[in-house]
């Protein structure tokens, strides 16, 4: 079976590198911007446009306001959502190993919640509070209390990637500083594959004769390309590999 031989490689990996997406968080509820259940599957915002427009660095910078609006709504909706048992599981096996990074696009903050220690949130952190204008920072439950810098009056924005901007520079070399060490094993969990910088590890490990692991219901970019590919959620699929190689005494 798939999953004895993802549990063998994991098993006897000194090193991992998982690469996690919405799959990972959807059994805590968390909802997606688009697709089936998705906040905005079927309509343009209140304002006729597009969410990811809504949500653009470009337009936080003319209509502040109009950003927020949705960015709350967001948080609205994962407002008391928790890690699930693919967020602690990962951080299990994490234990096991001498080196382990995940690389998640998840700005819920689960994985160090359930404590993963080396994680590259490349997307951000939704609890991250940051002041446009002045060094004022703060770490938030929710959004219940939020109002303009408590510091300066200015705009908070959230410490996440908007649609067009930038990816952090100094997480971005994290990356790839710890590409260029290498992973015995590298583990696609519950993303799509869409973006670059989150195929581009699977498929250079792949090319390396590195093996690579697929856990996603759903085929994508990189489902031909990998080692072993497991066409189930993440919950399952992680707590079948855990009871594998850390089994009950």
């Amino acid at each position: 079976m798939s999953i004895e031989r993802a549990s063998a490689l994991l098993a006897s990996a000194r090193s991992a590198l998982f690469i996690t997406g919405a799959g990972v968080s959807a059994a805590s509820g968390i909802p997606t911007y688009r697709g089936i259940g998705g906040l905005y599957s079927e309509k343009a915002t209140d304002e006729g446009i597009a969410i990811e427009e809504a949500l653009s660095g470009e337009m936080f910078q003319r209509r502040p306001e109009v950003t927020w609006k949705y960015v709350h709504q967001i948080e609205r909706a994962c407002r008391g959502a928790r890690l699930n048992a693919a967020h602690a599981a990962i951080a299990r096996i994490e234990r096991r190993l001498a080196r382990c990074w995940v690389l998640t696009q998840n700005v819920d903050g689960f994985h160090r919640g359930a404590g993963s220690t080396n994680v590259i949130d490349i997307h951000g952190d939704l609890h991250r509070i940051l002041c446009t204008r002045c060094p004022y920072e703060a770490h938030v439950d929710d959004y219940a209390e939020l109002a303009r810098c408590p510091a300066c009056a200015a705009v908070l924005r959230p410490d996440v990637v908007l649609f067009g901007e930038m990816l952090p520079l100094e997480k971005v070399e994290i990356l790839r500083r710890e590409l260029a060490r290498g992973f015995d094993v590298v583990v696609s969990i519950g993303t799509s594959s869409l973006f670059p910088y989150i195929t581009r590890p699977v498929l250079e490990a792949a090319h390396s004769g590195v093996p690579t692991i697929e856990i996603n219901p759903a085929l994508t970019a990189i489902s031909t390309a990998v080692s072993v590919r497991l066409p189930m959620l993440a919950v399952e699929a992680l707590e079948g590999i855990l009871s594998r190689i850390e089994p009950a005494s």
